[in-house]
């Protein structure tokens, strides 16, 4: 499936002259034909889903938290609470891992091994620098309210200094990463194929 990428989203949707760049935590090592470093195809799932996954290690255990993230240029912004378990974390320069992924279709097969997904999905990895400047403070949040409904920023209160010492706004440049995709049909077995069986993909709801 093609990324949309929405018409207000223009200005933001243009991508940087450079792919993401991997290593070894970041290369694809299964199906790597189906693997994508560039930089449209990640922005344009970031911008329609707009929630990650977001992985750290805290006290030598893994933490997997969903957040709401929005982009905005080259990097993606998160807020949580001020002073809160997170944000401290975040502020520590805690190296961390983003999820995205949709599931579009299922995909179903005349053998149960090969029933499978159709999918969209992008894996990033990088720091986060807290926002302390009050215009770029802004400046994000009106880009995530403006993404929602164009023009809705100008039309809502700006927070207040309460609702800003409340909130911790934090900045991730996209650097590190790499998207993923699987799009048709089953790949079926040729002895499989006399099968009585419908086979084919569902769409996932």
């Amino acid at each position: 499936m093609e990324s949309e990428s929405l018409p207000f989203l223009a200005e933001a949707a243009v991508a940087a002259p450079s792919a993401m760049t991997t290593c070894p935590r970041s290369t694809l090592r299964r199906a790597p034909q189906r693997g994508s470093t560039e930089r449209e195809r990640i922005y344009g799932l970031i911008d329609r889903l707009k929630t990650a996954h977001v992985a750290f290690v805290e006290d030598g255990e893994p933490r997997c938290i969903p957040l709401t993230v929005w982009r905005s240029g080259d990097a993606v912004f998160l807020h949580v609470l001020n002073g809160g378990r997170i944000s401290r974390r975040l502020s520590a320069g805690a190296m961390l891992c983003l999820s995205f992924a949709e599931t579009t279709a299922w995909v179903m097969s005349k053998s149960a091994y090969h029933h499978s997904a159709n999918y969209e999905s992008a894996v990033l990895f990088g720091t986060a620098e807290q926002v302390h400047d009050a215009d770029e403070f802004d400046s994000a949040f009106a880009a995530i309210i403006n993404q929602l409904e164009p023009g809705r920023w100008d039309q809502v209160r700006p927070p207040n200094n309460k609702e800003r010492k409340a909130t911790a706004l934090f900045r991730i440049p996209l650097q590190e990463g790499s998207f993923k995709a699987r799009s048709g049909g089953p790949n079926e077995e040729p002895e499989d194929l006399a099968l009585p069986v419908w086979h084919g993909t569902l769409p996932a709801r």
